[in-house]
Order: structure tokens, then C-alpha cells, then sequence
């Protein structure tokens, strides 16, 4: 008789199931704070709590730039699942230490946004003065302001606007804006000029009205 062992793990028949489950490769544990090249690789191979981390991290921060670029909530929404959709589409063929899922995320929100062809920017809307700052007359000073402010920024070509957002809205410096657009720093200052320039020319005719 042969005393040849079963192919497989070595020695795994005769120490026994046990050894065996020892012997095979167990993934490795979690961080006490995962990556997101980490967690995207677990909700690739179909880990639903890495999933759900990824979520949580970053689909209200690119609801909301998809919300200062469109002005509808909704389509905000439903440009933030779309790049979610294409995120799981993605997963399995991410390239851990290369592009940050941050910028390709906002990335890809910035072009569905485009994309869309909307104008309507909502500016935040800071608390109106009290009547007894300043009465009715300066909150609808203002609220006209911040309209006026709006109305000039939806009739900026749409890279325009997008690189105002980002900057001045969200808070990314130049490089970072011009890694989520796809261009580089020259290219985002340029934008940002021509971009202020149009806001001045704009508001300059009505700038007199709302100082009063």
C-alpha cells in the first residue's frame, strides 16, 4: 500500500481538520482605521461593512459639491449614486497606491455634473440680519445681494464655476482643484481669474442698487 498523502495542504490528514483550518491563508484583520485602498479592496471581494464605510466617508461630502454645482438636491443625489455606481464597477480593478478614490470621486461628480448642463448655483445662505441690526430694509439688502451673487455665478461657463466651488466654496487649493478637474494648477488659475473677472463685470452694474 502506498504511504504517498493526499494532495493538498502537507501533513494536513494527519493532524486533522483542525490543522488544517490553521494552515489556510486567513485575511488580514482590519485596521483600527482603514484606507480606502483597504476598504475598497473588501467590498470588492464582497465585504458589505467596508462598503458601507466607504459610503459613510464620502457620499455626503460628494452630495454636496454635486449640490453647489447643480442647485437641485435631487440631481445632486442621483449624480452622487451614479458615481457610486461607477465606483462599484470599478472596485475590482483598483490599483491600490495609485490615484486617491477621494479626487477620483469628486472627479467623476465634477464631469456627471457637467455633463448635466445645470446653471442654478446655491449659495449658502447665511442667517439675515435681525430687524434690530438693521431692520427689514438690510435683510432684503442681503438676500438681494446673495441673489445677485448667485444669478452671476449661474452664467459662468461650467469649468468656470466648477473651479470657483471648489475653491472658494469647498475649500481646495488650486492643485487639489486641478487634480479633481483634470488640469493643472495654470489652467486652474486661469479660470479662477476669468471667472472673477466675469463675477465683477456682473455685479458692477448692480452694485450701486445694493449698497443703497
Amino acid at each position: 500500500m502506498s504511504s504517498r498523502k493526499p494532495a493538498g495542504i502537507p501533513g494536513a490528514a494527519a493532524a486533522g481538520p483542525a490543522a488544517a483550518r490553521r494552515a489556510l491563508p486567513r485575511p488580514p484583520p482590519r485596521p483600527a482605521d482603514p484606507g480606502d485602498d483597504f476598504l475598497l479592496a473588501a467590498a470588492a471581494a464582497g465585504d458589505g461593512a467596508a462598503w458601507s464605510a466607504l459610503v459613510e466617508r464620502y457620499l455626503g461630502q460628494i452630495t454636496g459639491h454635486a449640490w453647489y454645482m447643480l442647485g437641485d438636491p435631487r440631481e445632486a443625489e442621483d449624480v452622487a449614486q451614479e458615481a457610486f455606481v461607477r465606483l462599484v464597477a470599478k472596485a475590482a480593478d483598483w490599483q491600490p497606491g495609485g490615484a486617491k478614490l477621494k479626487t477620483w470621486l469628486y472627479r467623476v461628480v465634477v464631469n456627471l455634473c457637467i455633463d448635466h448642463k445645470r446653471k442654478a448655483l446655491p449659495i449658502p445662505v447665511e442667517r439675515l440680519p435681525d430687524r434690530g441690526d438693521g431692520g427689514a430694509e438690510a435683510a432684503d439688502r442681503d438676500l438681494d445681494l446673495k441673489r445677485s451673487v448667485r444669478a452671476a455665478l449661474d452664467d459662468l461657463p461650467p469649468r468656470q464655476r466648477a473651479a470657483l466651488v471648489l475653491t472658494y466654496y469647498q475649500g481646495f487649493s488650486n492643485r487639489e482643484a486641478g487634480d479633481l478637474l483634470g488640469i493643472s494648477d495654470e489652467a486652474v488659475e486661469s479660470l479662477l481669474a476669468r471667472g472673477r473677472r466675469a463675477l465683477a463685470a456682473r455685479l458692477n452694474s448692480v452694485k450701486q442698487d445694493l449698497m443703497g
